[in-house]
């Protein structure tokens, strides 16, 4: 056995997957990205019930308005609520109860290792209490803010003393910032019998609630106050977001509704063909032929061990963390242009460790990385996006009753959410809905897949590749999603042979996901 061999199979390999295993585990307590997509998409539903159309009689219109809200749409938005209270809750609990163990263990010091121009700290066995200090101050505001906004529902129902009991609670905890404290004495006075009006309540209210919870409390406040201008314009523009809300929800819902439809219908009639037709089906493409693969096991690790995971965990962050710029970094185009940066950089790191692993091998056989532009790759790549979406969708809903909002997600979801620069949204998409699609699909389908046929059968290699696509996200929680995602692109792959088709539907996958994001964020 050569020393590269050596290197590569006893010593980088076992740190690369050390590295992915830590990353994995790491996402264990971060909270699931789905869970605050969930909140953001009740609340355009709460400002959306609000609206109404100028013919207040008109019987489909008010179809269309319950099609899109439901019949319920206050029932609804607590239960929500209440589901994301819980989750909370209990996450704030494990969090609280690692801290007691950690507090309860003995303190065991190591001696610092010196460092230049860096100042010797202490490191003691409860030096992870740190993090989870972190954990728990984000969970209790976040729990504040629940608590806030629960209370509101209540009281829009009619369930005053449940609200009151929610806002008194809220004061009496201990652990809250005074400002959450005081907005819930604003809103118990507000809904108290008789009403008590404190002093300023208009700004904690402007200041600590957003959307339809702040518009219906200052309609309560002007409404107590007698002040009718004010009243009037609150009314007019809680009404306006309102109309914005209901097309926002009618974008959201309906295109991807639609598709997921199309998708179905094309999964029965792809199953019933392949029932009826036998290896003559468009399933049957293909199924069955590997690809001849001149190489072996040892240049797929190296493509994978020395070209993606050490450029993305190791040299790349290594790389960006010499860069002379301030951190934290909170500048919203300074944190997509960085994220841009990186996956360029982890991008051609991965595809030039690629070009001179396979460089003694040229010319490849047929059908390796095979680009064909005459060919049906628009309509595998459009047919596999839609049959894509309700396999995923089902597979989401499972994967989130077995994390309960756990798990982690992809950081950038986060941040496109939450942007409202339109540099940085662009700069988000162009990662995301091209960059992304372009390398991943040349990696995993267009060299691990066909690389696995050498040792397992097509489908055997799909299953491989998929599973391996989904942990290179290193989000515990999208582990299930992205694999069966991984199928679907697989299987297109491996019918159509042209890597045209998994980058379309990877695109529009991405794409999808980020206008529905940019849509609720832009709230």
């Amino acid at each position: 056995m050569t020393l590269k061999r050596l290197i590569l199979i006893f010593i980088l390999t076992p740190i690369a997957v050390l590295l992915a295993v830590s990353a994995l585990f790491g996402s264990w307590q971060e909270p699931q990205f789905q869970s605050r997509l969930e909140l953001y998409q009740t609340n355009i539903a709460l400002q959306a019930q609000a609206w109404q159309s100028e013919d207040s009689n008109d019987d489909n219109l008010q179809a269309i308005r319950e099609a899109i809200l439901g019949e319920q749409p206050l029932e609804s938005a607590t239960k929500q609520y209440q589901e994301a209270r819980q989750s909370v809750q209990a996450n704030l609990d494990k969090v609280n109860n690692k801290l007691a163990q950690l507090r309860s263990q003995p303190e065991t010091i190591t001696p610092p290792k010196p460092l230049p121009e860096v100042a010797p700290t202490i490191k003691t066995s409860r030096g992870g209490q740190q993090p989870l200090q972190q954990s728990l101050k984000q969970l209790e505001k976040l729990l504040a803010e629940l608590d806030l906004r629960l209370g509101i529902l209540q009281a829009q129902q009619g369930q005053k003393d449940t609200a009151l009991k929610t806002w008194r609670e809220l004061q009496q905890r201990s652990d809250i910032n005074p400002e959450f404290g005081q907005t819930a004495a604003v809103l118990s006075g507000l809904w108290s019998n008789p009403p008590r009006l404190l002093p300023n309540a208009q700004e904690p209210i402007q200041k600590n609630l957003e959307g339809w919870f702040r518009s219906t409390a200052l309609v309560q406040l002007y409404q107590l106050q007698q002040r009718q201008d004010a009243l009037s314009a609150v009314k007019a523009t809680q009404q306006e977001a309102a109309t914005q809300a209901v097309i926002k929800l009618a974008l959201i819902g309906t295109i991807p509704t639609l598709a997921a439809l199309i998708g179905l219908i094309l999964l029965i009639l792809l199953f019933a063909q392949r029932l009826l037709k036998g290896k003559a089906s468009l399933l049957a493409q293909n199924a069955d032929v590997p690809w001849s693969t001149p190489w072996d096991g040892e240049t797929v690790l190296q493509v994978f061990v020395v070209g993606f995971f050490f450029m993305g965990q190791i040299f790349v962050p290594f790389l960006i963390l010499l860069l002379p710029i301030q951190r934290p970094v909170t500048d919203v185009r300074l944190q997509a242009f960085s994220v841009l940066v990186s996956y360029l950089l982890v991008a051609s790191g991965a595809l030039l460790v690629l070009y001179f692993s396979l460089k003694r091998f040229f010319p490849l056989p047929e059908f390796w990385f095979r680009f064909r532009f005459q060919d049906k790759w628009f309509l595998w790549g459009l047919g596999g996006y839609c049959t894509a979406l309700p396999i995923v969708v089902v597979v989401s809903l499972i994967n989130q009753q077995l994390w309960q909002g756990q798990g982690g997600s992809n950081p950038l979801l986060q941040l496109a959410l939450e942007s409202q620069d339109g540099v940085a949204l662009g700069i988000f998409f162009f990662t995301a809905a091209i960059a992304a699609p372009f390398f991943e699909e040349i990696l995993f389908r267009g060299f691990l897949l066909p690389s696995l046929t050498r040792y397992l059968p097509v489908w055997g290699s799909i299953l491989v590749s998929s599973l391996l696509f989904a942990i290179a996200h290193l989000s515990l929680s999208e582990i299930l999603p992205l694999t069966a995602l991984g199928i679907v692109l697989g299987a297109v792959y491996t019918r159509s042979r042209n890597l045209l088709a998994p980058m379309l539907l990877h695109s529009l996958w991405n794409s999808g996901t980020l206008l529905s994001l940019f849509t609720l964020g832009s709230n």
